[in-house]
Protein backbone atom coordinates (compact mmCIF):
# COMPACT_ATOMS: atom_id res chain seq x y z
CA UNK A 1 0.00 0.00 0.00
CA UNK A 2 1.30 3.29 -0.94
CA UNK A 3 0.80 6.11 1.91
CA UNK A 4 0.76 9.47 1.57
CA UNK A 5 0.89 11.58 4.96
CA UNK A 6 -1.02 14.10 6.43
CA UNK A 7 0.49 17.43 7.35
CA UNK A 8 0.22 16.06 10.88
CA UNK A 9 2.09 12.61 9.77
CA UNK A 10 4.72 14.71 8.20
CA UNK A 11 5.50 16.94 11.22
CA UNK A 12 6.50 13.53 12.78
CA UNK A 13 8.22 11.93 9.99
CA UNK A 14 10.73 15.39 10.47
CA UNK A 15 11.25 14.76 14.11
CA UNK A 16 12.18 11.17 13.36
CA UNK A 17 14.47 11.65 10.52
CA UNK A 18 15.84 14.24 12.76
CA UNK A 19 16.81 11.48 14.97
CA UNK A 20 17.96 9.14 12.68
CA UNK A 21 20.57 11.58 10.68
CA UNK A 22 21.92 12.94 14.19
CA UNK A 23 22.30 9.17 15.38
CA UNK A 24 24.48 8.17 12.40
CA UNK A 25 26.20 11.44 12.47
CA UNK A 26 27.25 10.61 16.01
CA UNK A 27 28.01 7.61 15.73
CA UNK A 28 30.17 7.90 12.40
CA UNK A 29 32.50 10.11 14.86
CA UNK A 30 32.55 7.55 17.70
CA UNK A 31 33.71 4.67 15.16
CA UNK A 32 37.37 4.84 15.24
CA UNK A 33 40.03 2.26 14.54
CA UNK A 34 39.56 -0.56 17.22
CA UNK A 35 36.30 -0.20 17.79
CA UNK A 36 33.87 -3.44 18.14
CA UNK A 37 31.10 -3.33 15.63
CA UNK A 38 28.96 -5.29 18.33
CA UNK A 39 29.66 -1.55 20.86
CA UNK A 40 28.47 0.22 17.99
CA UNK A 41 25.19 -1.64 18.31
CA UNK A 42 24.85 -1.14 21.87
CA UNK A 43 25.63 2.86 20.83
CA UNK A 44 22.92 2.90 18.95
CA UNK A 45 20.42 0.90 21.02
CA UNK A 46 21.34 3.61 23.79
CA UNK A 47 20.99 6.86 21.17
CA UNK A 48 17.89 5.50 19.97
CA UNK A 49 16.29 4.81 23.31
CA UNK A 50 17.25 8.19 24.69
CA UNK A 51 15.48 9.82 21.74
CA UNK A 52 12.49 8.16 22.57
CA UNK A 53 11.95 6.34 19.28
CA UNK A 54 11.94 2.83 18.59
CA UNK A 55 14.00 0.35 16.46
CA UNK A 56 12.73 -0.63 13.08
CA UNK A 57 15.18 -3.26 12.77
CA UNK A 58 15.38 -5.76 16.64
CA UNK A 59 11.83 -7.36 15.78
CA UNK A 60 12.27 -7.21 12.00
CA UNK A 61 11.71 -10.38 10.21
CA UNK A 62 11.17 -10.29 6.36
CA UNK A 63 10.58 -13.08 3.86
CA UNK A 64 14.17 -12.30 2.82
CA UNK A 65 16.35 -12.57 5.85
CA UNK A 66 16.84 -15.67 8.75
CA UNK A 67 14.58 -12.77 10.84
CA UNK A 68 14.23 -12.21 13.43
CA UNK A 69 17.17 -9.41 12.78
CA UNK A 70 17.90 -9.17 16.37
CA UNK A 71 20.11 -5.82 16.26
CA UNK A 72 19.72 -2.03 16.07
CA UNK A 73 21.82 -1.13 13.45
CA UNK A 74 23.06 -2.31 9.86
CA UNK A 75 27.10 -2.58 9.98
CA UNK A 76 28.30 -3.74 6.69
CA UNK A 77 32.69 -3.43 6.05
CA UNK A 78 34.08 -3.26 2.89
CA UNK A 79 32.49 -6.24 1.00
CA UNK A 80 29.48 -5.81 2.59
CA UNK A 81 26.79 -3.66 1.52
CA UNK A 82 23.27 -4.81 2.97
CA UNK A 83 21.54 -5.70 5.71
CA UNK A 84 25.14 -6.07 7.71
CA UNK A 85 24.45 -7.94 11.15
CA UNK A 86 26.99 -6.23 14.04
CA UNK A 87 28.75 -9.21 14.82
CA UNK A 88 32.43 -9.77 16.79
CA UNK A 89 34.51 -7.69 14.36
CA UNK A 90 37.24 -4.93 15.72
CA UNK A 91 37.46 -1.53 13.00
CA UNK A 92 40.99 -1.50 11.56
CA UNK A 93 42.03 1.86 9.18
CA UNK A 94 40.87 1.82 5.75
CA UNK A 95 38.01 -0.37 6.62
CA UNK A 96 35.51 0.77 4.63
CA UNK A 97 32.12 0.83 6.73
CA UNK A 98 28.15 1.80 5.87
CA UNK A 99 26.10 2.19 8.76
CA UNK A 100 22.19 2.07 7.98
CA UNK A 101 19.48 3.04 10.44
CA UNK A 102 16.08 3.05 10.57
CA UNK A 103 13.69 3.79 13.33
CA UNK A 104 10.39 5.07 14.38
CA UNK A 105 8.53 7.51 16.55
CA UNK A 106 4.93 9.47 16.43
CA UNK A 107 4.37 6.95 14.12
CA UNK A 108 6.11 6.90 11.44
CA UNK A 109 9.67 5.59 10.30
CA UNK A 110 12.70 7.21 8.82
CA UNK A 111 15.73 5.15 7.31
CA UNK A 112 19.14 6.51 6.14
CA UNK A 113 22.41 5.09 5.27
CA UNK A 114 25.96 6.46 4.97
CA UNK A 115 29.40 5.04 4.04
CA UNK A 116 32.73 6.74 5.31
CA UNK A 117 36.33 5.00 5.88
CA UNK A 118 37.55 4.72 8.95
CA UNK A 119 41.25 5.71 10.25
CA UNK A 120 43.62 6.89 8.14
CA UNK A 121 44.49 4.45 5.16
CA UNK A 122 42.37 5.07 1.88
CA UNK A 123 42.43 1.91 0.01
CA UNK A 124 42.10 2.35 -3.87
CA UNK A 125 38.85 2.91 -5.31
CA UNK A 126 36.71 4.00 -1.70
CA UNK A 127 36.77 7.28 -1.96
CA UNK A 128 35.35 6.91 -5.70
CA UNK A 129 32.50 4.10 -4.39
CA UNK A 130 31.49 6.38 -1.97
CA UNK A 131 31.25 9.44 -3.44
CA UNK A 132 29.60 8.10 -6.74
CA UNK A 133 26.82 7.11 -4.40
CA UNK A 134 26.21 10.09 -2.68
CA UNK A 135 26.24 12.00 -5.65
CA UNK A 136 23.76 9.33 -7.53
CA UNK A 137 21.43 10.18 -4.39
CA UNK A 138 21.63 13.62 -5.32
CA UNK A 139 20.40 12.96 -8.59
CA UNK A 140 17.77 10.78 -6.87
CA UNK A 141 16.73 13.80 -4.99
CA UNK A 142 16.60 15.94 -7.49
CA UNK A 143 13.62 14.18 -9.19
CA UNK A 144 11.79 13.17 -6.84
CA UNK A 145 9.26 16.28 -7.76
CA UNK A 146 5.57 15.86 -7.97
CA UNK A 147 4.31 14.87 -11.12
CA UNK A 148 7.53 13.08 -11.56
CA UNK A 149 7.00 9.63 -11.76
CA UNK A 150 9.01 6.30 -10.03
CA UNK A 151 10.89 5.68 -13.12
CA UNK A 152 12.26 9.17 -13.35
CA UNK A 153 13.99 8.73 -9.54
CA UNK A 154 15.34 5.24 -10.89
CA UNK A 155 16.92 7.03 -14.47
CA UNK A 156 18.43 9.81 -12.29
CA UNK A 157 20.39 7.43 -9.85
CA UNK A 158 21.17 4.58 -12.53
CA UNK A 159 22.75 7.14 -15.33
CA UNK A 160 24.97 8.68 -12.34
CA UNK A 161 25.73 5.15 -11.56
CA UNK A 162 26.29 3.48 -15.12
CA UNK A 163 28.26 6.52 -15.90
CA UNK A 164 30.67 6.47 -13.05
CA UNK A 165 31.52 2.33 -14.52
CA UNK A 166 29.61 0.88 -12.03
CA UNK A 167 27.03 -2.28 -12.86
CA UNK A 168 23.41 -1.96 -11.18
CA UNK A 169 21.92 -4.61 -9.07
CA UNK A 170 18.25 -3.97 -9.10
CA UNK A 171 17.29 -6.96 -6.20
CA UNK A 172 17.54 -4.22 -3.53
CA UNK A 173 16.37 -0.26 -3.92
CA UNK A 174 14.87 2.61 -2.21
CA UNK A 175 11.52 2.51 -1.00
CA UNK A 176 8.11 3.65 0.50
CA UNK A 177 8.23 4.27 3.82
CA UNK A 178 5.64 5.61 6.50
CA UNK A 179 3.91 4.37 9.29
CA UNK A 180 6.13 0.88 8.06
CA UNK A 181 10.35 0.96 7.55
CA UNK A 182 9.62 -1.06 4.08
CA UNK A 183 6.28 -0.21 1.73
CA UNK A 184 5.49 0.60 -1.67
CA UNK A 185 6.36 1.80 -4.00
CA UNK A 186 9.89 0.16 -4.60
CA UNK A 187 12.23 2.53 -6.27
CA UNK A 188 14.76 0.49 -8.12
CA UNK A 189 18.24 2.19 -9.05
CA UNK A 190 18.02 1.77 -12.84
CA UNK A 191 15.06 2.55 -14.60
CA UNK A 192 13.28 4.33 -17.63
CA UNK A 193 11.88 7.52 -17.16
CA UNK A 194 8.50 8.47 -17.43
CA UNK A 195 7.37 5.11 -16.14
CA UNK A 196 5.67 3.88 -12.80
CA UNK A 197 3.69 5.80 -9.96
CA UNK A 198 3.24 9.22 -10.18
CA UNK A 199 4.14 11.27 -7.38
CA UNK A 200 2.29 13.40 -5.13
CA UNK A 201 3.17 15.88 -2.55
CA UNK A 202 2.94 13.89 1.01
CA UNK A 203 4.78 10.51 -0.01
CA UNK A 204 7.61 9.32 1.40
CA UNK A 205 10.27 7.71 0.04
CA UNK A 206 13.59 6.11 1.20
CA UNK A 207 16.37 6.14 -1.69
CA UNK A 208 18.94 4.63 -1.39
CA UNK A 209 21.74 4.41 -4.25
CA UNK A 210 24.33 1.25 -3.87
CA UNK A 211 27.02 -0.34 -5.97
CA UNK A 212 30.05 -2.89 -5.85
CA UNK A 213 33.42 -2.12 -7.50
CA UNK A 214 33.28 -4.82 -9.96
CA UNK A 215 30.14 -7.09 -9.89
CA UNK A 216 26.38 -6.53 -9.28
CA UNK A 217 26.12 -10.36 -7.99
CA UNK A 218 25.28 -10.76 -4.00
CA UNK A 219 26.09 -13.04 -1.75
CA UNK A 220 24.59 -14.18 1.47
CA UNK A 221 26.28 -14.48 5.18
CA UNK A 222 25.93 -17.69 7.02
CA UNK A 223 24.18 -15.10 9.29
CA UNK A 224 21.56 -15.18 6.91
CA UNK A 225 21.15 -11.59 6.62
CA UNK A 226 24.46 -9.97 5.46
CA UNK A 227 24.44 -9.00 1.53
CA UNK A 228 28.08 -9.03 0.20
CA UNK A 229 29.35 -8.66 -2.96
CA UNK A 230 30.32 -12.01 -4.80
CA UNK A 231 33.55 -11.09 -5.92
CA UNK A 232 34.93 -9.56 -2.44
CA UNK A 233 35.04 -6.09 -3.59
CA UNK A 234 34.58 -3.14 -2.08
CA UNK A 235 30.86 -1.35 -1.88
CA UNK A 236 29.02 1.41 -0.16
CA UNK A 237 25.54 2.79 -0.14
CA UNK A 238 23.92 6.12 0.52
CA UNK A 239 20.57 6.93 1.42
CA UNK A 240 17.70 9.59 3.14
CA UNK A 241 14.10 9.41 3.46
CA UNK A 242 13.01 12.54 1.72
CA UNK A 243 9.19 13.83 1.42
CA UNK A 244 7.21 14.39 -1.95
CA UNK A 245 6.46 18.59 -1.54
CA UNK A 246 4.85 21.01 -4.13
CA UNK A 247 8.30 21.40 -5.30
CA UNK A 248 12.16 20.55 -4.66
CA UNK A 249 11.78 17.19 -2.15
CA UNK A 250 12.41 17.71 1.12
CA UNK A 251 15.43 15.59 3.10
CA UNK A 252 14.17 14.55 6.66
CA UNK A 253 17.52 12.67 7.69
CA UNK A 254 20.22 15.26 7.28
CA UNK A 255 21.39 15.35 10.65
CA UNK A 256 20.37 18.82 13.32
Amino acid sequence: MIEILSARELAAARGTGAIVGGILQELRRRAAVGVNLLQIDEWARELILGSGADSCYVDYAPSFGRGPFGHWICTAVNDAVLHGMPHDYALRSGDLLTLDLAVIKGGVAADAAISFIVGAERPSGSTALIETTERALLAGIDAARPGNRIGDISHAIGSVLTEAGYAVNTEFGGHGIGSTMHGDPHVPNRGRPGRGYRLRPGLLLALEPWVMADTDELVTDADGWTLRSATGCLTAHSEHTVAITDGAAEVLTLAP
